[in-house]
């Protein structure tokens, strides 16, 4: 290779790299997903066969990127009717009181369910580094205000179908098991879990069901044809969409609505549209 040849071959490279990069922050980040699925749940009521249930996780609210796109997105996401709505963490990235202003100003425009409108907390919801129990007391507090029931270790009956919902494992009040045990076998069950790596844990009591989960971002930058190559979790299957965890349990892990920092490459940001059956 000359010399020219060798320049203008470094200029390609270099364009192509600075292109990939502004997509990377300015377009991906942004570039939204309804994705849609069934979900046969067992003993699902007649009245709920059929309905939509969404899924939105790991919004972010924060400093670190424009949260009017979130707004946006539930602009978005009313128009599809939901009866069912669930919210599974990490509403704040957390880094001071500013940001239960900004979620409120958010959630002013929150997607509701016209049955249900539910929801977790992630481990951003805790604070600074997971531990300032006042923080997810005044996030709640803040949901609840907006409308949305936050499940806290509890359950839920919804027109038939039990849903349940755990505290995160990385915060101050993890406590799965009794509610777990509480369960109904006989009964329509969804579970929600912020961290999939609680499926992991010998908590569940034979539970049989849907598991709907975040965290991951499904790494958000993803290599074309492999797998992130960072992941927030111990179990480093657990990246993002459908598993079949093979013991009657269905785990389903949202690529989240927004993200802690905004870059994303081959992972766009989801909202997930199921169809109970």
């Amino acid at each position: 290779m000359n010399r020219r040849k060798f320049l203008k071959a470094g200029a390609t490279l270099s364009a192509t790299g600075l292109l990939a990069g502004l997509y990377a922050w300015k377009v991906e980040p942004y570039w939204l997903e309804f994705v849609h699925r069934k979900m046969p749940i067992a003993h699902l009521p007649a009245s709920l066969r059929g309905k939509t249930l969404l899924q939105i996780s790991d919004m972010h609210v924060g400093d670190r990127f424009d949260f009017q796109y979130i707004i946006n997105a539930f602009n978005d996401a009313s128009k599809l009717d939901p009866a069912i709505v669930v919210y599974t963490g990490d509403f704040v990235s957390y880094d001071g009181p500013q940001q239960l202003e900004q979620l409120k100003t958010v959630m002013e425009n929150a997607v509701h369910g016209s049955v249900a409108t539910l929801g977790i907390l992630g481990n951003h919801d805790y604070g600074k580094n997971w531990q300032e129990p006042e923080v997810d007391v005044k996030i709640t507090k803040l949901l609840e205000e907006a409308g949305v029931t936050v499940l806290r270790n509890a359950k839920a009956n919804v027109e038939g179908l039990t849903i349940t919902g755990l505290d995160d494992l990385w915060g101050t009040n993890y406590e799965p098991g009794p509610i777990l045990s509480s369960l109904d076998k006989q009964s329509a069950n969804l579970v929600l879990c912020h961290n999939p790596d609680v499926c992991d844990q010998d908590v569940w009591h034979d539970y049989q069901g849907w598991i709907l989960s975040g965290h991951t971002h499904g790494g958000q930058c993803k290599p074309p044809f492999l797998p992130p190559p960072l992941l927030p979790v111990e179990n480093r299957r657990y990246t993002s969409g459908y598993f079949d965890l093979e013991d009657g349990r269905h785990l389903y892990i949202n690529r989240a609505l927004g993200c802690s920092f905004p870059v994303r490459f081959n992972v766009r940001p989801e909202i997930t549209v199921f169809e109970l059956a």
